[in-house]
């Protein structure tokens, strides 16, 4: 039991290392990337309990940029790992639930000063290797936002349990917030080390007991995860992982009676399926799970006559092709005034032609591999179907190469059309399309960005003029979660940009703020009376 009113450390965002030629932290993420690269190839295990499960049937890991190179193997689970973890889980959920909360917050701030520091140059390389990010986009992903999300959702906790009710002379109210009932089912995507981190943690920090099942694209640097969590002294039983077919581990999930909550980041298809088959599962369960979900984006930068052609240029460059456009909230459409356009053309074509397209152990590579087979089958056909259709031109990029990795040059492409299928439909890749409007048509304009797609994760705004910006906002109010003004927009920093969105592209809880741990716990309103009535009458019966 607590015998204090504790004060969580206030943190702050983990700077962003710079990996300059001779600095000391590149030249050891270099060396530690060639001692992963050079290693055998490891056998991932799933992590249910103390137990380290392995399976007869192992499928590789590959690296994107080198689709021969095998880092290592994960185990297949079945459906009785799912059953397994559960139970497991729900064993530990009492010890977990009722550890007094400054332990729980005293794990993840240790696990974010071991990932700060020991951990940090093999969470990154592993992140380079499995999922195809240059030195940067791990930098910023595997190590800085994940840091954050452990340091920060501990003073969101602290600050929830704060929260409490005022009282009338004679009682005392306060409320608890307790863990959901049950256990949590978390689904994370490959492109971002932190969110697989964050999803798991963040329920399990709030009191939760978890069941994680990562992508299996991600599954190398999850095991670097799970090290982490365990040698940061998380207990056995509190986040189990499991690799297990999608279908097979739902099959058993969602129609498990203690089933509370289901933390998902990925495709918007895949979210709508699973908030289905809960709902016809409703009965089944001891509790209404919470759903939360952070899903896909068709973000947008709509730009106004009064912006800047280089700042337009640098933004859809930096927006659409960091990390090859696999991110959500990845420019994938943009709004050009004529009367702009051919400068933003000549900067972008410009640009273009010096970046570098490669592996991420060259540092200097800005674009690297998409992360597969799969993937890069679905950004190529959308190339194709580009190149015959008679409303569209790519002014540049428009090749790929498979023959070592899964290359795709960066692509820019012009329609006259305004709901050209690359306009509306989640491409996720390095594909940016652009529309150029006459300028007199900029308030025609902001509607078309806001009836155009169905998502509503992220979108920019590029303008000198304040009255167009404040005309942007409310006209867009509901076409982003997260609304940038004369910035790309993506990058998102914990603590300062709360993420997610809403219509096509989540349930907008907003991970990186108290918004999303607030899901995670169940409240309880206590009122204690400190002289109790002792007769049924009142005042007025007299």
């Amino acid at each position: 039991m607590s015998k204090g009113v504790f004060q969580v450390p206030l943190p702050i965002n983990e700077p962003v290392k710079g990996y300059a030629p001779g600095s000391v932290e590149r030249t050891s993420l270099s060396a530690m990337y060639k001692k992963m690269y050079n290693q055998e190839p490891i056998d991932v295990p799933m992590y249910i309990g103390s137990e380290l499960i392995r399976t007869e049937e192992k499928l590789p890991l590959t690296s994107p940029q080198e689709h021969a190179k095998v880092l290592g193997y994960l185990n297949r689970g079945t459906k009785d790992h799912v059953i397994q973890a559960i139970d497991t889980a729900l064993a530990a959920r009492e010890r977990w639930s009722q550890l007094p909360w400054e332990h729980r917050a005293a794990i993840f701030l240790r696990a974010a000063d071991l990932l700060a520091g020991p951990y940090r140059d093999r969470m990154n390389a592993a992140t380079m290797l499995g999922q195809g990010k240059n030195v940067h986009q791990a930098e910023i992903d595997a190590a800085c936002e994940f840091i954050d999300f452990l340091r920060f959702n501990v003073l969101y906790m602290q600050q929830i349990y704060n929260e409490q009710p005022g009282s009338q002379p004679g009682m005392w109210n306060r409320l608890e917030y307790r863990p959901l009932e049950g256990f949590v089912f978390a689904i994370t995507p490959f492109n971002f080390t932190a969110i697989a981190g964050n999803l798991p943690a963040s329920a399990a920090m709030m009191g939760n007991v978890c069941v994680w099942k990562p992508a299996d694209t991600q599954v190398y640097s999850a095991h670097v995860i799970m090290e982490l969590f365990r040698d940061a002294g998380l207990p056995d039983g509190v986040i189990n992982m499991i690799t297990v077919d999608g279908p097979v581990a739902g099959d058993v999930v969602f129609s498990h009676r203690d089933f509370a909550g289901l933390h998902f980041t990925g495709s918007t298809a895949v979210f709508k399926h699973l908030w289905k088959e809960i709902g016809s599962n409703l009965d089944k369960y001891r509790t209404y799970p919470r759903i939360v979900g952070e899903t896909g984006g068709k973000d947008f930068i709509v730009v106004h006559p009064s912006a800047n052609a280089e700042e337009v240029a640098t933004a859809i460059v930096r927006g659409a092709f960091e990390f090859q456009g696999q991110k959500c909230s990845a420019a994938s459409r943009s709004y050009i005034p004529r009367s702009l356009w051919p400068a933003v053309k000549e900067k972008l074509i410009s640009d273009l032609k010096a970046i570098t397209v490669g592996s991420p152990e060259d540092f200097t590579n800005f674009v690297n591999a998409v992360i597969d087979r799969r993937s890069f089958d679905k950004i190529k056909g959308y190339i194709e179907y580009i190149k015959t259709q008679s409303d569209a031109e790519i002014i540049a990029g428009g090749t790929y190469n498979d023959s070592i990795g899964f290359f795709v040059d960066p692509t820019v492409v012009v329609t006259t059309n305004p709901k050209f299928r690359t306009m509306e439909e989640e491409i996720f890749g390095p594909v940016v399309t652009l529309y150029v409007y006459e300028d007199e048509l900029w308030a025609d304009t902001l509607h078309l960005v806001n009836e155009t797609s169905d998502y509503a994760l992220t979108g920019a705004v590029i303008s000198k003029d304040r009255y167009a910006i404040d005309q942007a906002m409310r006209v867009l109010e509901n076409a982003a979660g997260n609304f940038y003004i004369n910035d790309k927009p993506t990058g998102a920093v914990v603590g300062q940009q709360p993420f997610g969105g809403a219509r096509g592209s989540g349930t907008n809880d907003k991970a990186g703020s108290y918004l999303n741990l607030l899901r995670w716990v169940s409240p309880r309103t206590i009122k204690e009376t400190f002289v109790t009535p002792a007769h049924y009458t009142y005042p007025w019966n007299a």
